[in-house]
């Protein structure tokens, strides 16, 4: 019996060693990933599965609200930056009209090439929640920048700026220019765009609270066609001859604000506030037509966008006060990063940023 029982040891040892000088030839060192429990603290390291020896190269596509408008041609500068520092290659692209029925498209033909990881400025919250889910079904990584949808529909939304913040702000720069009191009007890019309706929202919040002598008599939307946004600029200061201030909500509105009111002769009488880049604005600014506008670094927000799309792919979420290279600390709670406050561009420092 013991003559078996050492012989079946011996066996067991041989086997044992074998084993374990065949494992020693193919493994490769243990990998660890950073696992996060809290969106206020720093990141717990745990040991995972081995990697492979070659590290792969993600495809990360950067899907704009509408392709070729100043705004999301500065983004994606950031955008292809952050893919440069990070090897991963980049796809930038957008509809040539901006609604939800064109990104869509886009966004299928992404699913098709089989990418990695979808970073998407949304037209539309619900419209393109389907789709975002069918990418996420074929394992594709989602996420939203700039505009939102529905958060069941991504991971987590790369948000430019706070709305409560941006939309008090705007009503504050157009009190304060307009003392307070007189009629006003808005323009917005969309009228399906999550993000600018909810900046439209808190600028009526702040209006009620705080300003009940300014009184809000008319909107339009521009869909992103600088054409149209001039025609309805047009429409609007013919229809309200006692206009005293227009707010331009999405890049390409102030520009055409501003040149209406120059091209029919009210300056000094109606002034243009809002969100849009100083390169867009620099004429108007200077010459005080729009006295401030205020916006963020696009080009950062493209770069946070593909940094965080990366650090999504292996495996990691962003947290709150996580520094970011090229973009500072960031805020994130609730599936919803922040990354900073608004910048206010006056001819004092407009010529200080080129964007």
């Amino acid at each position: 019996m013991r003559a078996r029982m050492r012989s079946l040891w011996t066996g067991w040892l041989i086997l044992s060693l074998a084993m374990a000088g065949a494992c020693g030839r193919t493994s490769v060192e243990p990998r660890f990933e950073i696992v996060y429990t809290d969106d206020r603290r720093p990141p717990a390291v745990v040991q995972t599965e081995p990697a492979d020896e070659q590290q792969k190269t993600y495809r990360i596509a950067l899907v704009s609200k509408i392709s070729g408008i100043a705004y999301f041609n500065v983004a994606e500068d950031g955008a292809r930056e952050a893919a440069k520092d990070l090897g991963v290659e980049l796809i930038s692209t957008g509809p040539q009209v901006a609604d939800a029925k064109h990104q869509i498209e886009v966004v299928e033909n992404l699913i098709k090439q089989q990418v990695d990881a979808i970073a998407i400025a949304a037209n539309d919250p619900e419209s393109l929640a389907p789709v975002m889910r069918k990418a996420r079904e074929q394992g594709i990584e989602v996420i939203t920048w700039d505009s939102d949808t529905v958060p069941e529909a991504r991971t987590f939304f790369v948000n430019q700026v706070d709305a409560e913040t941006l939309g008090r702000h705007l009503m504050d720069l157009l009190a304060s220019r307009m003392n307070e009191r007189g009629k006003y009007a808005i323009m917005t890019g969309s009228e399906t765009a999550l993000n600018l309706n909810e900046w439209i929202h808190w600028m009526e919040v702040q209006r009620s609270e705080y300003y009940p002598g300014l009184q809000l008599v008319d909107m339009a939307a521009n869909d992103e066609d600088p054409r149209k946004a001039y025609a309805e600029a047009l429409r609007l200061l013919e229809r309200h001859p006692d206009l005293g201030g227009l707010v331009g909500v999405a890049s390409i509105s102030p520009p055409a604000l501003a040149r209406a009111v120059v091209e029919t002769g009210r300056e000094g009488e109606v002034i243009v506030v809002g969100v849009s880049t100083p390169e867009l604005m620099r004429p108007y600014i200077k010459s005080g037509v729009a006295p401030v506008i205020t916006l963020w670094s696009p080009k950062k927000l493209g770069y946070l966008t593909v940094y965080l799309a990366k650090q999504l792919l292996e495996g990691r979420m962003p947290y709150d006060g996580q520094k970011i290279p090229e973009v500072g600390d960031i805020r994130y709670r609730n599936g919803v990063v922040i990354m900073g406050e608004p910048l206010d561009f006056t001819k004092e420092n407009v010529d200080e940023y080129s964007f």
